[in-house]
Order: C-alpha cells, then structure tokens, then sequence
C-alpha cells in the first residue's frame, strides 16, 4: 500500500509500517520505544502513529544513534517480519482448502484507544477476531466506519453528573491511511442514494496481515449534512442510523468490488450491515445476467449473520416511509424490484404495509446461516426467532452459536505473560490454545500469587495516576481534592465491575444495601476495594442515574479510598482493570447478557470471575473456577429476584471469595485462591479465546459457506436459479401435499411405522418423510422413512415406512414431511412443514 510516510533514520525504514500496525505497533521491544519519544502523549494516546508523527527528527536520530535501543527495535522488527510471513493455522490445518476472502462488516471495531471507533462489546468482538483472523492466516478483510466523533467521551462532575463530549477524530493523527488505487488516486465511491448522489471516502488500518477498510462520509463535495452521516457511532435520529447502515452495508460491498475484491463469504457482525445481502446479489445480477431472486438465491449462501442481540426491542427497524425515501430509487434502478419486495425481506408479515423493515429480519432471508454468540443466547435467538419457522421444533430453528472469545495477547499483563511462557512456550497465545491439566503444573503457588501481586500493583499506580487526572478536571478547591497517594492498597482484595449502564445490566446491585457493602469494604482485618467504571447512552436517563448513584456512593467518608468510580471507560481504561482486578463482578438480568467478554479478559492475568449465570459464563461456569448467583432460569424484572440475588451476592463475596483471599498459610499464601487462581487459567482460557472462535468460524461457518457459494453460483448461478425455482413450485404446490392413515406399533426394541402420503402436484423426491421426537436431554431423534409401494386407487400416493430403534416410547414419536432438495437449507430457505395429526 502506498503510505504517506512520515521521515525517518536509517536503520528504522519499517517503522512507519510497524506504527500503522494495530496488532504488532505496540508490542514488548516496539512499545517501548514510543514511549521513549514522549512519555506523557504515550500515557494519553497509546498511539504509536501519533507518537511519529509528532517525533522530532533529533528525538528519532537519537534512537538510530542508541545501539541498544536499536538493538531491541531491529529484533522486534525480525520479529514482525517473519510473523507476517510465517504460514498460519489456516495455511497448515487446510493447507487443500479453498476460502477465498471472507468480508467481516461492523459498525465498531474495538482494535485499540488509538482507533476510537468503538463503543463496547460489539466493537471489542470484532477487533479481538479480526486480531486472530491475522495470527491463524484466516483470509479475513474487516469493513466499517471512520467516525469523525466516534463514540462520546465521559466526564463527570463532582456530584456525579455525566457528561458527553465528542473530540474530533483527525484522520492524520489515527493509524489509518487514504486508500489509494493502482494510479496513486484516493479511492471514493458513490453510493448515490434519495436520488442524489453521496461521496464516500475509503481509508485503510492494518491488523497484521488483515485489512480492515473504513469510510467516511466527509467529503467536500458532499453538502453538510451528508458529511456528518458518519459522524458519530450510535448518535442522531433513525434517518442517520439508517443512513450509517447504508454506508456499511451497500457502500461497504462496493468498496470491496471497486478494490476488485470478490469475496466468497461475508459475515455480517449484527444486523446493522444487513444491508449487504442486497448489494452482493446486485453485484451478481450484473455479473451473471441474472434477475434479483436468483441473484439473492445463490448468494445468501455465502452469508453469514452473526446476532448479539437478546431481545427482540434490540433490533433495528425503520419506517417503511423512510425506507422508500431513502432505497426507493436503489431497489428499482439497481436491484430491478419495488419497494415493497425490499421491505417485505425485513418483515416477518410481508403483506402489512405498516410494518417496519426489521434488520435482523432482512439479515435472515439474505443468509445461508444464522448464529448467537454463547451457546444460552442461541437458544434466546432461537425463541426470539421461531415465528419465522411456524410448528419447527424450537431446537430446529436454524440458529446456531459459536461462543464469544478474546484476542489473549492483547489483553494479558507483563507479568502474566511471563508466567504463561514460562510454564508453555514463547508463542504461548498462537499454540498452548488446548484445555491441559499440565499447562501450569511447572509454575508454583508462589509464583502465581507473586504474579497477582505485580498486577494488583499495577492498577493500584494506575488507579491513582487516572483518578488524579479526573479530579483535576471537576470543579473542587484543591484543599478538597483527594489524597490519591492512598488511594487503594496493593495488598487488598481488588473487585472490579465495568459495564455500560443500562438499568438491565443491573450496575447497582451491589448498592442495594449500603451499609453491608460499607461493612464489606471497611473491614478493618480483610478490607476489600471496589473499582467502578462504564458508560450510560447519553439518552439513557435511568442509566445516567446510576452512575451518580455510585459516583455519590465512593464519595461516603467511610469508603474514601476504597471505592471509586473511574471516568471515560475506554479499552486503555479496561486493560488495565482486567489484568488488575482480583474478581470481576458481572450481575445482568439473565438471559440479557447475549455474551459478554470483559469477565473473560480477566482469565488469562489469573483474575476471578463471580458473575450471573447468564451469557459465557453460564456455560463457563463450575465452582472450581469461580463463583455464580442466579438459578439458571429468567425471573424478568422482578424487584424481590433482583434483592435476593443481591443478597446472595453480598453473602458469596463475605463467606467465599473474602476467606478465601486471607486464608494464608505459614508462608502467606493463599492456597485455597491459587487453587481456583490455576483451575481457571488453566481450563477456562483457552476455551474462551478469539483463537478458538475463529477456528470454529472458520470450520463450521466459512469453509461450508464458500463451498456452497460456489456451487450455486457455477455456470453464472444455474443451481441457484432451479433452487429458486424449486422453492417458488414448493410454496405454490405445498397445500396440495397430505398424510394419510398412519400405522404405528412397537416390536420388541424397535418401532414399526407405515404412512400414506398423499403428493398432490409435488414429485416423490420433492418431500422427506420422517419420524420425528423431539429434544429430550440431548438432541432430537429423526429417523427418514422410505417409499415402498403405490397407493392403489390413488394418483400420485405412496405408502412409506421404517423401522426405528430407540428407547424412547412410541408416543413421543411423530411423522412429518418436510422439504427435500440438494443444497437447499431447510427450513432457513423452505420453512413448510407438515405433520401427522
């Protein structure tokens, strides 16, 4: 790519690239000597980018001029180079396999505070994979949005009071670059919409070996208020939320084709670039000379929509006015269909007018397969989603999971990271990725505990450096500030909790009764501080609430110095917490918490979890790796559930967690605490890695999905087009199908059934009839009869059957007919079903 390189030494010529790397740039032997050049612009920005841009020529000849300064780059260097080369998972675990590129489009990426496109958990999803997608040599190409604001920035006052600003995201000072085609020129694209044109612009961030391309609206030949289209995440009114979803999705795929990029799969990470399946079918109507439903036929296949959403009040919707203001031109001139074809894609009743386009709706009919994000938010999505799939078993709905992961290597300590290769191997985060009772075995108690120690102390210097900075910012008379030098104490049980604060994420429960948590806090034997951090949507007014209500709370005399509520929760902000804490408390209203990553962060720096057995941690969970409140089932919003969770809260962090810190034997050690410490590291890391996430991505979701892309779309879509055509006859031909008498009996171990199927117009190999019991404990049984003979008497009747062994009783079985056809998805494509009665 042609950079716009700042000037540097001999002997340091990469380290532009390197600085543009979000992955590598800030790395042991990298970071370092940022930090060099300008320590106080480091601590604000961690941007190496910045950082050289703003270096003097004598600050960086003096580096080239430092032998051992230079020694250590050159060696990072060799590093980078021959990590970038090195062949990955990918190319050794399907070294035979065909992928092609894989298209990842998000509203946020959370890659780095030097990035500030992000605002949570979906944006630190999306960056954490696309970090792994470059270590394992997955052919992944991320697409989303430059923000010229991103998301507000928090300050608080001195009683508590939230307030939002939005500093200005100057492209020149983030790590990104113009990117430019094959002549030198900036490439922007039209994506002329409303029927007038609109600019985008195209930049470029480097993941290690993954591009992650990102436009921008801000355009001069755009009027002002189309360059303000993307001018910050999750802001404006609906027309500017649809509009951003418009720039991801239609401009996001013909970013991809101006570049001559033709990927194979595309994931969509939400609902919000939904709008992609429609312009890859465009693009295919063009390229293969097809009509819109075909088009769409043979590529939803290689669709992927990746839901994060538990409630269905969390999807996105649009009027349908809107909708036609806004794609009216663009579904007749380019897809060559109307309005109401468009917005009957997004409905679950296509025929009411009134209903709005629902996202997630429209990112279901344009896939080939649907996920949730642990293996509980499945089973929501598959409830939330079953109207869709009228009398399909709640466990056939085709929604499946994969559980959320964290990129480990950006989120482990120093001191853990030597722990790790100490007792694994120097790539410790690529390979030791396996469950293994003996991953620690050659690591002591005492060097555990000693680790702990460091990053406790860690945080404790960090805490005390940030809460400065944040006071000196409220308006309080200097002689009333704080003492932040005795702010915490290293040697106390740390907890931490950091969240956005929305009421169902429950942020005050631990307040629900002060005078225990004061006790909690202010034992004098076994005291215990508390660290606070999030944000509330600047809308969300119960959530602004809560965070004066904890803000209020750290300002009691009796917990000064031992509860504080940190400002402006950023991902610098959450490294830090996440390698420091001692236990991390995460309480949502189950099932609301579709995943949730920032408890599995703490894994890999030794750090507990004592969370609600909802999203990850309800299928992470065992008491030999931490503690969980919550019965396993939903209560909704219930006040006496949410106060006896909170009690039994107060009672685990006083009885276990509490104990089992200060419980020290005769050299000081806390063996019972090391115990869960080692058992956690051990088994729960690597399951919750990005690694493992994207593997399983790779082999359950990409590779099929290209697979069957490529099949439908041979010889310009032909088996697309029968499939479509096959799925038109089956909707017209359906009713016409019925069962007949039905034999059933049991014969010692084996059941015995016998059926008349009544075809109508529909032919033998158009139907599969099966025996069917539902999930009882494991998965469902389904069992195919065979067609045997004709029905005399009847036209187009046969009689089928089979003999099934199982030792499930006859009654729980049922014949059904359901749809048949190679490479159709059933029910995602044909959702008949027909059942004995």
């Amino acid at each position: 790519m042609p950079y716009l390189l700042p000037e540097v030494p001999e002997g340091l010529e990469r380290l532009p690239e390197v600085a543009l790397d979000l992955l590598i740039g800030t790395r042991p032997g990298v970071g370092g000597g940022w930090r060099a050049l300008d320590p106080e612009l480091w601590q604000a920005t961690h941007n190496p980018w910045l950082m050289l841009q703003v270096a003097s020529r004598t600050a960086l000849a003096e580096v080239a001029a430092d032998p051992v300064r230079m020694q250590r780059i050159q060696a990072a260097m060799r590093a980078y180079e021959a990590e970038l080369e090195a062949p990955g998972w990918m190319q050794t675990a399907h070294a035979g396999d065909e992928l092609g590129t894989v298209a990842y489009l998000s509203m946020e990426f959370g890659l780095s505070e030097a990035l500030p496109i992000y605002s949570g958990g979906l944006g630190n999803v999306a960056g954490d994979q696309l970090k792994s997608a470059s270590d394992l040599g997955v052919p992944v190409i991320g697409v989303g949005l430059l923000y010229q604001q991103g998301y507000f920035r928090q300050v608080l006052d001195a009683d508590g009071g939230q307030q939002e600003f939005y500093p200005y995201n100057d492209p020149a000072q983030l790590p990104v670059v113009p990117v430019r085609d094959a002549n030198g020129e900036w490439v922007r694209i039209d994506i002329g919409y409303g029927g007038r044109r609109f600019w985008l612009r195209a930049w470029e961030a480097r993941v290690g070996r993954v591009r992650l391309l990102l436009l921008d609206s801000n355009d001069p030949v755009n009027p002002p208020a189309d360059r303000g289209v993307t001018s910050e995440l999750y802001g404006g009114d609906g027309r500017r939320r649809l509009e951003q979803e418009i720039v991801l999705g239609i401009g996001g795929w013909r970013l991809l084709r101006r570049l001559d990029i033709d990927p194979q799969v595309c994931h969509l990470n939400e609902g919000h670039a939904a709008f992609a399946v429609l312009e890859r079918a465009r693009f295919f109507m063009q390229d293969a000379g097809t009509d819109f439903e075909t088009a769409l036929t043979v590529t939803r296949v290689g669709n992927l929509f990746t839901t994060h959403t538990p409630v269905a009040a969390g999807f996105d919707r649009y009027d349908p006015a809107l909708v036609a203001r806004c794609l009216g031109h663009y579904a007749r001139d380019r897809l060559g269909i109307g309005i109401d074809r468009l917005l009957a894609l997004g409905r679950e009743n296509a025929g009411d007018p009134s209903e709005p386009l629902n996202m997630a709706l429209l990112a279901i009919r344009g896939s080939g397969a649907v996920n949730g994000v642990s293996r509980l938010h499945g089973a929501v999505s598959r409830s939330l989603f079953r109207s869709l799939f009228p009398r399909w078993p709640l466990a056939e709905v085709p929604i499946g999971h994969v559980t959320n992961g964290v990129h480990q290597r950006s989120w482990v300590s120093t001191a853990a990271e030597a722990v790790w290769v100490e007792s694994c191997c120097s790539d410790v985060f690529e390979r030791c990725t396996g469950e293994d009772e003996s991953a620690l075995e050659t690591i002591s108690d005492e060097r555990l505990w000693q680790m702990r120690a460091e990053n406790r102390r860690e945080l404790v210097e960090f805490v005390r450096r940030r809460f400065a900075r944040q006071i000196a910012q409220q308006d309080i008379a200097a002689e009333k500030r704080p003492d932040v030098s005795v702010l915490f104490d290293p040697n106390t049980l740390t907890l931490g909790f950091a969240r956005r604060f929305a009421t169902y994420k429950r942020p005050n429960l631990l307040l629900s009764d002060p005078s225990r948590l004061v006790r909690l806090l202010a034992n004098p034997d076994r005291p215990v501080q508390l660290v606070i951090a999030g944000k509330a949507h600047p809308a969300d007014a119960p959530g602004k609430a809560l965070v004066r209500e904890w803000v209020r709370f750290t300002q009691r005399s009796d917990v000064r110095g031992r509860c504080i509520f940190l400002a402006d929760y950023d991902m610098a902000l959450a490294e830090h917490l996440v390698q420091g804490v001692d236990v991390w408390i995460n309480n949502p209203r189950r099932p609301f918490e579709a995943s949730g990553t920032s408890g599995m962060k703490v894994l890999v720096n030794g750090g507990l979890n004592l969370s609600e057995l909802d999203g990850w941690w309800a299928e992470a969970y065992a008491p030999d790796v931490g503690w969980a409140i919550g019965d396993g089932a939903e209560h909704g919003e219930d006040p006496a559930w949410d106060a006896a969770e909170a009690r039994t809260l107060y009672a685990i962090l006083e009885e276990q967690v509490v104990p089992a810190f200060y419980d020290r034997d005769a050299a000081g050690i806390p063996r019972r605490w090391i115990a869960l410490q080692r058992r956690s590291m051990t088994h729960l890391t690597p399951r919750f890695s990005s690694q493992r996430t994207v593997r399983e991505y790779t082999e359950r979701y990409y590779l099929p999905a290209a697979r069957a892309y490529r099949a439908r779309a041979a010889a310009k879509g032909a088996a697309g087009a029968k499939i479509r055509a096959f799925r038109e006859r089956l909707t017209h031909l359906w009713p016409s199908l019925r069962l007949g008498p039905v034999s059933a009996a049991t014969n010692g171990s084996a059941h015995r059934f016998r059926v008349e199927v009544h075809l109508g117009e529909l032919a033998p190999d158009d139907v599969l009839v099966e025996a069917f019991a539902d999930a009882k404990g494991g998965g469902c049984e389904r069992h195919a009869l065979r067609r045997v003979d004709a029905v005399t008497g009847s036209v187009n009747a046969f009689f089928y059957e089979a003999e099934v062994k199982s030792d499930r009783p006859l009654r729980e079985f049922t014949l059904r007919v359901i749809p048949s056809n190679p490479g159709l998805l059933v029910p995602l494509e044909a959702p008949q079903i027909l059942w004995q009665r």
